[in-house]
């Protein structure tokens, strides 16, 4: 119920009543700054909810509900619109995804240490959401879309919580990376390398690898 002494809600309409009680809006920030970004994976439907059990053919409705974290650094109060991925349908895609692995990570460190490579990290924010969904889902609004409440909405982009959205989004990377010419290892395709060359002439390889950190 708590962490780092911080209260966490289980609600959206709790997350509400914990920044009333205490005189703060540190929840109500999270939400919106995480709505603010999913928006653009969401499609509203012109109909109700019968219309969309009519006119949907071949879409699952599904609930969609906010996870709320707290950040150690600076108690940062986190939200994450998340998809009931467990009561849907098994996709007839192929849905597992990869991670690099930590002996690889390891081994990128020691290459550039022993090559005098700069090492630089990024963090792509709700990265699933670059991709596109691979299945066919809609739910009804909830309080956190304000005016939109009980609204249809059809989603369009790799939700967190589907099944298929790890996959989708890993698909969507690589094939990116292909594009920018790098090429994955034989010993753990989550590596990708890609020849360079140094100003003096010296050619090495620059690698890549991604890590999927969720929420």
């Amino acid at each position: 119920s708590h962490k780092f002494g911080v209260e966490l809600p289980k609600s959206v309409e709790h997350a509400y009543r914990i920044d009333k009680e205490t005189g703060t809006t540190f929840w109500h920030d999270a939400i919106e700054k995480e709505m603010k970004r999913i928006r653009e994976a969401m499609q509203e439907f012109d109909g109700d909810l019968n219309d969309a059990k009519k006119r949907l053919i071949g879409y699952q409705q599904i609930k969609c509900h906010m996870v709320f974290d707290i950040k150690m650094e600076g108690l940062v109060r986190k939200a994450r619109y998340v998809a009931g991925g467990h009561t849907t349908e098994t996709p007839k895609s192929i849905t597992y995804a990869s991670v690099v692995t930590r002996e690889s990570v390891r081994i990128g460190f020691l290459y550039a240490a022993l090559n005098d490579l700069e090492i630089m990290s990024a963090d792509i924010g709700n990265a699933y959401l670059n991709a596109d969904c691979r299945e066919k889902i809609y739910f009804v609004a909830g309080p956190e879309f304000g005016s939109k409440q009980g609204r249809i909405l059809i989603i369009k982009k790799a939700l967190y919580g589907l099944k298929s959205s790890g996959a989708a989004w890993r698909s969507l990377f690589a094939s990116t990376l292909h594009e920018l010419g790098y090429t994955p290892c034989r010993g753990d395709p989550d590596v990708y390398i890609r020849k360079a060359i140094r100003p003096n002439g010296l050619e090495y390889f620059e690698m890549l690898s991604v890590y999927v950190d969720d929420i």
